[in-house]
């Protein structure tokens, strides 16, 4: 018997897809969605890949923009079977005096 231990991922927002050897996740700079970095999915399964602007006050941190100038907290994939979430936590700054 001959194990294939191949899987096929492909993204929901663009026409990027990988087949890969082992388990481990996919990510890629998706321009379906501005440039960000986001998750791909196993062929096959139905999920939806979106990302979540943020909705507050921005100031001084350092937070990741998409590539349309827009302040993005994270990138959600939904599934039939539950949903992931990638976050892109803001770094504040600090002075000292």
């Amino acid at each position: 018997m001959i194990i294939d231990a191949r899987q096929h991922w492909v993204c929901p927002n663009c026409d990027h897809a990988e087949v890969t050897a082992g388990a481990d996740n996919r990510f890629h700079a998706c321009p379906g969605l501005a440039g960000l970095l986001a998750p791909m999915v196993l062929d096959g399964v139905r999920a939806r890949v979106r990302a979540v602007v943020r909705e507050d006050y921005v100031g001084g941190e350092d937070v990741q923009y998409d590539g349309n100038g827009r302040p993005v907290m994270s990138v959600v994939t939904e599934r039939d079977n539950g949903q992931d979430c990638a976050v892109f936590a803001p770094t504040a700054h600090v002075r000292s005096v």
